[in-house]
């Protein structure tokens, strides 16, 4: 068959059966390998589908500039499209993303503006807000906003929902996927859930989003928020192509074990795939575990291709830098937080407080740095080494409010991570923060890591 152009190849991916990393699992286990599309990716399908959508809406005009925040792979689907239909394209993207991402994009005629990203979604240095504000300036220009576009679950709905029901044989009983934008699992969910309402769907989350607890409370905790390195999955925010109401579980998985199950899958199926896989495998398997019975049939979406991450999960220097590929010393966050006793309660300052009594408890407590709070909330930082740097040139600040003199706030991490990890995190001078099940704020420090590593 002669296809007109490339975007004309998107879709028809195969489903293939796990045989190895599912040992000792009930039921069958299929997935559907979406770097068979042409941009390596099942964003290709939804990026299509908002630029075609846009043009019919008028939107999206002849010689016109389309602007997108992205992970990476939904700019490559939009890139693809423009190249046939004449477009521009600028992408922003958060500085956690991989470099060969950002190169690929760059490589199909993408301009690229790399921001940061810890900080919230809408301040205005996010590739979110970035994005906007350019799509504002830029005349004649296209914002697609993947996360609000309903063209995004749509391209699903259509297409990857029909292709898993026909290659099944309608036989699927589960479906798993990673959320991020919520595409791929809203769409494909809701047209599985009209052919069978019995169809049982399992969203993969990741440590550091809110997508879980708010599934299973209501609640949008901001205490669910903090730094995690897998890319493409699970988010600061609510976008609304997230039906939560089409999900009926949730599974959160660390940025480790998504990592090794990533490389498992290249090593042991033959199916070389991106981070987020590894997360929806893992998850889908451990909900499978407990869940799945002989006779049951699941399918699990594999979002790219792994050619975007061989300077990160494929690659054994950074995985030991990050304590995934293998312990150099055994215990986790939760060991050592477990080791404290009973009476152990975070020393902090509140924003508003005075400059000498944070001196003052610092000293009564014996204690170098501590969170600043306001509201409850982790807003910032005090060390006594740049404190005292700042009352020398300024004596006056001694009498000053807390907030005119506070550093950024100590980065969170995920209650299981490594000491391995936890080391690579700190910072030269900073300690780190983490949360108990009761959402309780412990401080880690070099010291606690030290002492945890001789025992």
């Amino acid at each position: 068959m002669i296809y007109n152009s490339i975007i004309e190849t998107i879709g028809n991916t195969p489903l293939v059966r796990l045989n190895k990393v599912n040992k000792g699992i009930k039921g069958e286990i299929l997935v559907k390998v979406e770097y068979f599309n042409p941009g390596n990716s099942m964003k290709d399908r939804m990026a299509i589908k908002m630029v075609e959508d846009a043009e019919i809406a008028g939107i999206l005009k002849p010689g016109g500039t389309i602007i997108e925040g992205t992970s990476g792979n939904t700019g490559m689907g939009l890139a693809l499209a423009a190249i046939v239909k004449g477009y521009k394209c600028i992408f922003t993207m958060a500085d956690k993303q991989s470099k060969e991402k950002i190169d690929i994009l760059k490589a199909v005629g993408a301009e690229v503006i790399v921001c940061p990203t810890n900080v919230a979604s809408d301040d205005p240095r996010s590739y979110y807000s970035v994005a906007k504000k350019l799509n504002q300036d830029i005349p004649n220009s296209f914002y697609p906003n993947q996360y609000d576009n309903l063209s995004n679950w749509k391209a699903h709905y259509e297409t990857t929902g029909p292709e898993i029901w026909k290659d099944s044989e309608g036989k699927i009983t589960h479906y798993a996927a990673g959320v991020g934008t919520g595409g791929s699992m809203s769409g494909t969910a809701k047209f599985l859930k009209e052919q069978n309402p019995e169809v049982i769907t399992v969203g993969i989350d990741t440590y550091g989003s809110v997508f879980k607890k708010y599934k299973e409370t209501g609640v949008f905790d901001e205490n669910e928020i903090y730094p995690y390195l897998t890319e493409g999955i699970g988010e600061d925010i609510l976008p609304k192509n997230v039906d939560f109401s089409l999900i009926d579980h949730f599974v959160k998985v660390t940025d480790k074990d998504a990592a090794i199950m990533t490389r498992r899958l290249s090593r042991e199926e033959g199916l070389f795939v991106g981070w987020s896989c590894g997360s929806a495998v893992h998850g889908a398997l451990e909900y499978a575990k407990e869940n799945l019975k002989e006779g049951d049939r699941m399918v699990i979406i594999l979002p790219d291709h792994g050619t975007r991450y061989l300077g990160k999960v494929y690659n054994d220097e950074w995985m030991r830098n990050h304590g995934f590929l293998e312990n150099k010393f055994s215990g986790t966050a939760r060991e050592i937080i477990s080791s404290r006793n009973g009476s152990y309660q975070l020393v902090v300052s509140n924003k508003s407080d005075k400059v000498k009594d944070a001196i003052a408890l610092m000293n009564g407590k014996s204690v170098s740095q501590i969170p600043v709070m306001e509201d409850g909330n982790v807003v910032g930082s005090i060390t006594d080494n740049k404190l005292l740097a700042k009352i020398i040139l300024n004596p006056e600040l001694k009498d000053a409010n807390v907030s005119e003199v506070m550093e950024d706030s100590m980065k969170f991490v995920a209650l299981d991570s490594t000491l391995d990890v936890l080391s690579s995190m700190l910072d030269k001078e900073k300690a780190i923060l983490v949360r108990d099940e009761n959402h309780q704020i412990h401080i880690i420090t070099k010291h606690d890591i030290l002492e945890a590593i001789t025992k």
